[in-house]
């Protein structure tokens, strides 16, 4: 008979306990999992929101800029007015300066800022070399119109010496016709031998000859005489014209005032010598001014002499109109003139004032038109980055007329269209770029 064995309290110690005695079965389970499912789930929605956002910030533009960086203008229709707005000085229109014509000590009339009328004495200048000068001229001008008188009177004189010779032979011509004519009779009544009337047959025609001969000599002698007095005519008359350029010389050594007007700046201090062709003064005609205007280079073209322009003082508007445009750029700019016309200028004008100037060139009604910016500039107005959303799309453009405010757009864009007129420079010609701010 087998007794029951019965575990031993060392077998027991050496028996393993797990936790199977420690866990309880849940009896929601099924719910708990649920939510978690939802939670990733959402987790997951949230992150594919966020990527899409990325996804679409890097789809809108390559490059993102900053939107206070840059000007975004609208595209309009409306009357495009291409004028020129700009201030100048006023400039005396005619302010010649005289210059001293040979070197000498300046002797001067006036003082500057003083009023002179017409060929009044302003300034002379000393200069003794010149009046020297005229005083040989004369000289030698007196002397060759004596040889001129001299030529003249030689030429009558070979004139009556040639005229006598002439008549001699006539008179010799007339004897010997009468003496063939006494020696035809007699040989008719048999008194006089053939030899004797044949001699006088050849006198007849010696004297024929001797005539001929003092006719031509006559001509040639006078022609001969009236060369010599021509020509000694001659060179007085050019030595006259010596004498009156020395005149005109000398009398240049007094300055006048060539108009009525007023003494401008005088660069010649009083009993000091100047140099031959150095400037003594000028003179600004007072009834006369124009004002002076910079114009960009861009709008030079289209300038031209006698356009109307608006000149405004003290909110007068004064017409006016273009009287010069100067052929040379400087520094971006051409420098034009524009005159009061039919003379009516605003009195009490002075030079260097400061008066507005507006020139309209053209005018087109309903067209499509933007702020003007520097797009205009850049890639020569070919090209416009026209903003949708958040992002700027570069698109080709055909731009017309310009003025200083507004361009004409001919192709490429419509009204409303808003498009980046100026810190297009950063864009680099992406064909998209991203705008944040905006």
């Amino acid at each position: 008979m087998e007794t029951p064995t019965n575990p031993t309290p060392s077998n027991d110690r050496r028996r393993i306990r797990d936790t199977a005695g420690q866990d309880q079965v849940l009896t929601q389970a099924p719910a708990r999992n649920l939510r978690t499912r939802i939670a990733v789930a959402s987790g997951g929605v949230v992150v594919l929101a966020l990527a899409g956002w990325v996804a679409s910030g890097w789809l809108g533009g390559a490059h993102s800029f900053d939107g206070s960086r840059i000007r975004i203008a609208e595209v309009t229709r409306g009357d495009l007015v291409r004028d020129i707005n700009a201030d100048g000085r006023v400039i005396a229109s005619n302010s010649p300066t005289l210059y001293a014509i040979a070197p000498g000590i300046v002797h001067l009339s006036i003082v500057a800022g003083d009023k002179v009328t017409k060929g009044q004495e302003l300034a002379v200048i000393d200069s003794p070399e010149l009046r020297s000068k005229l005083v040989q001229e004369e000289s030698t001008l007196a002397s060759l119109e004596a040889e001129a008188s001299r030529a003249v009177l030689d030429a009558q004189i070979t004139r009556a010496n040639a005229q006598r010779a002439r008549d001699q032979a006539e008179i010799d011509r007339t004897a010997a016709m009468r003496d063939l004519e006494r020696y035809q009779r007699a040989y008719a009544g048999g008194a006089v031998a053939q030899n004797d009337l044949a001699r006088a047959q050849d006198m007849l025609k010696k004297a024929d000859i001797g005539l001929a001969a003092a006719q031509r000599d006559a001509q040639l002698q006078g022609a001969g005489a009236g060369l010599d007095a021509r020509n000694k005519q001659l060179q007085a008359q050019r030595q006259r014209a010596v004498v009156e350029e020395a005149q005109r010389q000398v009398d240049a050594l007094t300055l006048r005032a060539p108009f009525d007007g007023q003494v401008g700046q005088v660069q010649v201090p009083q009993g000091t010598s100047v140099t031959a062709n150095g400037p003594v003064l000028s003179v600004v005609d007072l009834s006369r001014f124009e004002v002076e205007i910079k114009v960009p280079e861009s709008f030079a073209r289209d300038l031209g002499i006698g356009m109307p322009a608006q000149i405004g003082t003290n909110d007068v508007q004064y017409a006016g109109e273009i009287s010069a445009v100067s052929p040379e750029v400087v520094n971006g700019e051409v420098t034009a003139r524009v005159r009061f016309a039919q003379g009516k200028q605003p009195p009490g004008l002075r030079q260097n004032q400061r008066l507005s100037v507006r020139i309209v060139m053209d005018t087109r009604n309903n067209v499509l038109m933007v702020e003007r910016g520097p797009f205009v500039e850049q890639d020569g107005g070919r090209f416009a980055y026209v903003v949708d959303g958040s992002s700027a799309v570069r698109r080709p453009i055909r731009i017309g007329a310009t003025s200083l405010s507004a361009v004409e757009i001919l192709s490429g864009l419509k009204a409303g269209d808003r498009i980046v007129v100026s810190g297009t420079d950063q864009f680099d010609n992406a064909d998209r770029v991203r705008i944040s701010g905006n």
